[in-house]
């Protein structure tokens, strides 16, 4: 190999970093490829028409990934100097080139597993959703063990790469061999053209009209937006978002149309006087509407199940909906959903400079009640930022591992386990003043897919997915938690709403759609008032607070991006969430994805479950919908950068 890269790049150094680069760019569309087949399961509609087209906008974006990660290396072999051609300078330029590449693709391979969890390619923000955890390290090893294969790939790629990774030991200068005038001429008019190509493929394209690519450009080459995290690169998801202002203004309408079409201000018409209910709010881990048997009754033929008994038993004797959606698709997506009305728009709420700010919740609108207000979670304080924002939405205190005080029941990894944490809960709700508002977010049911030692013969691996013994573990401690709680004097005046932060471990072919990675359970139960019932509408998180405050008759005005599920007045209901740089925007009888300028795909969800069809060229008039959505997306983009999100005293 060597043999002809002495005899055809000639020691030209320009070729032979030319050459480099593209190794590196075969081993990111290598890369690439392996990052589909890792999650195969999440493209089943991937075709292999689609495929290449895939393929031919990866290219793109992986030039301008390389670009940016070897900046130094190629600054450093196109200076025109002579000392670039000193063995000790090229052995410095050799060892950036490993570094900053083998990072690039690190990357990459870390993505192949995290996006099982998340369903979009990592972007700079990670850095501060992990900033408050103190066991990564523990975290990021047993990771590594479970996918081996992940690291062996990892490892080989990068060996690859440094075995292709072509410098001879010594080069004979051309500085020596000509005039300095024609040396330092020819070399500055390559540096030239070097810097002029290098913006033009940083940019992704040539031209004053070229605006640089972004993540949204992605999805010019797939059919749905999950698909464009094949196209998309890791590295280049981080640089691009790595510093960049997240909230700005699209100025779809002037402000008195905006607040014509939308207005996220409720302004209560209570029914009657205020109910001094305890409120009491389950966010579970991980709980998709796949597990819970009772909100399948149509799948294999009335035959399925689920893992969550406890949770149907509970279900037949509560007030449930249709079409139950997440606005988001991590953890920390789901406090602000579901605890403060804010979905998750571009990025995760907790990780942009509002999160310090002051914004509505059930909390802080209670608290104006006289409610004593809780949040509980069993992880160490911090962790996640539950704590920070727990704080900031008006939760007078918060319960942690630290208050739980006993880490022999310490999962060893995240926090305290369910059952015992949840008894722990229902115990010191029998402590607090009533009326009270609480929450709890349990942990349990989540990766690395761990029960306690005492029930690992009762809750076995079923061969389909590890996780789904944690949610019957954890769905055992709920009940337990029941039994508890009905004993204890308060529950009998206690509103109960359960939700999931998010879906996690989607198997089956009708949740693995761009519906369905968002479907999961919202349950309102009270166990002495008739609030029951499965309502044929649409439901979502952000829809929590006001239907919960709705319910109790709150008399005062609040901000919120959900609207009171139970106001009769209302009819149109509808759920929005953001999926891979596209807007997902439900109704009870189809899903409209709109990419911020226009309508991209239609699908009636009811009668094509698995979104084959887009129907976008057979519907009609999408203007009002379209208007509806940028009307949200505004109002929230407004409201984000002007620090809006209650109202002001």
């Amino acid at each position: 190999m060597k043999q002809y890269l002495n005899s055809n790049l000639k020691n030209n150094i320009i070729l032979i970093g030319l050459y480099n680069l593209l190794v590196v760019l075969s081993l990111f569309m290598i890369s690439r490829i392996a990052f589909y087949f890792v999650n195969k399961d999440a493209f089943t509609c991937v075709t292999l028409n689609d495929f290449l087209l895939i393929i031919k906008g990866g290219f793109m974006f992986d030039i301008t990934a390389i670009l940016y990660l070897n900046i130094l290396y190629m600054l450093m072999i196109i200076i025109p100097f002579h000392f670039r051609y000193q063995k000790s300078y090229l052995q410095v330029a050799k060892w950036i080139f490993y570094i900053t590449n083998s990072l690039g693709l690190i990357a990459n391979s870390v993505d192949m597993i995290y996006f099982k969890f998340t369903n979009r390619r990592t972007t700079a923000t990670v850095f501060g959703e992990f900033s408050n955890e103190g066991n990564l390290g523990k975290i990021f090893l047993e990771s590594m063990i479970e996918y081996w294969y992940v690291v062996l790939f990892t490892i080989a790629i990068i060996y690859v790469l440094i075995k292709l990774f072509y410098q001879p030991e010594s080069f004979n200068s051309p500085y020596k061999q000509e005039k300095k005038s024609v040396y330092y001429t020819r070399n500055s008019i390559s540096m030239l053209l070097a810097i002029m190509f290098t913006v033009f493929g940083i940019r992704g394209g040539i031209g004053s009209f070229v605006r640089p690519i972004t993540l949204s450009n992605a999805n010019k080459y797939v059919t749905r937006p999950l698909e464009a995290s094949i196209v998309l690169n890791t590295p280049f998801c981080i640089l691009r978002t790595m510093g960049k202002r997240v909230f700005k203004n699209p100025k779809y309408f002037d402000s008195d149309k905006l607040n014509s079409i939308y207005q996220p201000i409720i302004q209560p018409h209570p029914g009657g006087e205020f109910k001094n209910l305890n409120v009491v709010v389950f966010i579970l881990e991980s709980f998709s509407k796949e597990f819970v048997g009772s909100l399948n009754k149509d799948l294999d033929n009335g035959n399925y199940k689920g893992y969550t008994p406890f949770l149907d038993s509970l279900i037949n004797e509560s007030l449930t909906f249709e079409y139950t959606y997440s606005n988001g698709r991590k953890s920390i997506d789901a406090m602000p959903s579901v605890l403060s009305s804010i979905p998750m728009f571009y990025e995760p709420y907790f990780l942009t400079s509002n999160s310090n700010n002051k914004v509505s919740s059930i909390a802080s609108e209670l608290n104006k009640k006289g409610y004593y207000t809780a949040f509980f979670h069993g992880a160490p304080n911090g962790s996640m930022g539950f704590e920070a924002f727990a704080k900031v939405t008006g939760f007078k205190d918060y319960y942690g591992k630290d208050e739980f005080n006993n880490d022999a029941e310490y999962d060893g990894t995240w926090a305290i386990w369910d059952e015992p944490f949840l008894q722990y809960y229902a115990k010191t709700m029998g402590e607090f003043k009533q009326p009270f508002m609480t929450a709890v977010f349990t942990a349990s049911s989540h990766h690395p897919f761990h029960i306690p030692e005492k029930y690992k013969d009762i809750y076995k691996e079923d061969g389909i997915h590890p996780l789904h013994k944690c949610i019957e573990y954890s769905d055992n401690a709920l009940r337990k938690f029941f039994d508890t709680a009905s004993k204890q004097p308060w529950f009998k005046n206690t509103l109960f709403v359960i939700t999931a932060d998010h879906t996690n471990a989607l198997t089956r072919r009708e949740y693995l759609t761009d519906a369905g990675r968002y479907k999961v359970p919202i349950i309102f139960y009270h166990p002495s008032i008739g609030l029951k019932g499965r309502i044929q509408d649409v439901a979502q998180q952000i829809d929590i607070m006001p239907t919960v405050l709705g319910y109790l008759n709150y008399d005062k005005p609040f901000v919120a991006f959900g609207h009171d599920l139970l106001d009769e007045n209302y009819k149109n209901h509808y759920a929005i969430n953001h999926n891979n740089q596209t807007f997902q925007y439900f109704d009870k009888n189809s899903l409209l994805q709109f990419d911020g300028e226009k309508t991209t795909a239609i699908y009636d969800f009811q009668k094509d479950p698995y979104l084959n069809q887009n129907i976008i060229s057979t519907v009609g008039n999408t203007k009002e919908k379209e208007e509806k959505i940028k009307a949200i997306i505004q109002q929230y983009l407004v409201r984000m950068i002007d620090n809006d999100l209650t109202i002001k005293d």
